[in-house]
């Protein structure tokens, strides 16, 4: 009889090193996930190259939300944002088309939601996550109230990204939280009578470097790294949105992207 404890105590012990194994060899993914992704690590002091837009993730903090994201959530929002700002798409076709990609088997879904989100206020918007408790995780949340959330979050990150100027609003400056302090731009449209010039001009938390450019195929202009750069380019008036980037070469690999987009 005494024997049978110990062998109860193996047995568990090879269990749990096989359950480890196969939890090693095919880890759980996420919804939007259809294969293992490597994430960093919680970055607690600065380093260098770290991995694509995690430096700018810390002004989730800026968002007016009831519970707050997963960084790697917030991650995948942000990535999708950046690629769809320039896009034609209407603010709603941007909302679902990020956050489908999450929740690829629920379109439907989000984009009665997305509806919703564009239709109400933020105090009305609450109330799709209201069941939940505001020391909820994202995890505990039902599948809608995470696309709710999600969608949510994508609005606002948009319009954080986004920059509209006119003659009649000349001058237009925007902040960004990162993780070394925040940065702030500040963007002025000028007609020179036959020419129309965007200046911009950033006041960086490290040495940075902004680049502005229309399409693809149009001239770009680009600063040196400086903590106070400033760039100015001669704008067609045909060109309704022009792309500017801010990038962190010793914060992040990638750049914030902004979208100017211009009225006249």
């Amino acid at each position: 009889m005494g024997e049978i404890p110990t062998v109860q105590e193996r047995f568990q012990a090879i269990l749990k090193r096989r359950l480890q194994d196969q939890i090693e060899k095919n880890p759980p993914l996420f919804p939007w996930e259809t294969q293992s992704v490597d994430y960093p690590d919680c970055v607690e002091e600065q380093s260098l190259g770290l991995v694509p837009v995690w430096g700018w993730t810390v002004h989730q903090s800026k968002l007016n939300l009831p519970i707050p994201l997963p960084e790697k959530v917030f991650w995948q929002l942000l990535a999708k944002c950046q690629v769809l700002l320039t896009s034609s798409l209407p603010l709603g076709a941007k909302l679902v088309q990020v956050v489908e990609s999450m929740f690829p088997t629920d379109t439907q879904v989000i984009n009665d939601l997305a509806g919703l989100v564009l239709r109400s206020s933020y105090r009305s918007a609450d109330t799709l996550t209201a069941t939940a408790d505001v020391e909820s995780d994202y995890f505990d949340l039902l599948p809608r109230q995470q696309m709710a959330l999600s969608l949510m979050a994508a609005k606002q990150l948009l319009e954080n990204l986004t920059l509209p100027i006119s003659f009649n609003q000349p001058l237009l400056e925007r902040q960004w939280l990162t993780t070394v302090g925040t940065l702030s731009i500040r963007v002025e449209l000028r007609n020179l009578g036959k020419f129309t010039k965007l200046t911009v001009q950033g006041e960086l938390p490290t040495p940075g470097i902004l680049q502005l450019q229309g399409n693809p195929t149009q001239e770009f202009v680009r600063s040196e790294t400086s903590e106070i750069p400033m760039i100015e380019l001669q704008i067609d008036r045909n060109q309704p949105t022009y792309t500017l980037a801010v990038e962190f070469p010793e914060l992040d690999q990638q750049p914030l992207l902004l979208a100017i987009q211009v009225k006249i």
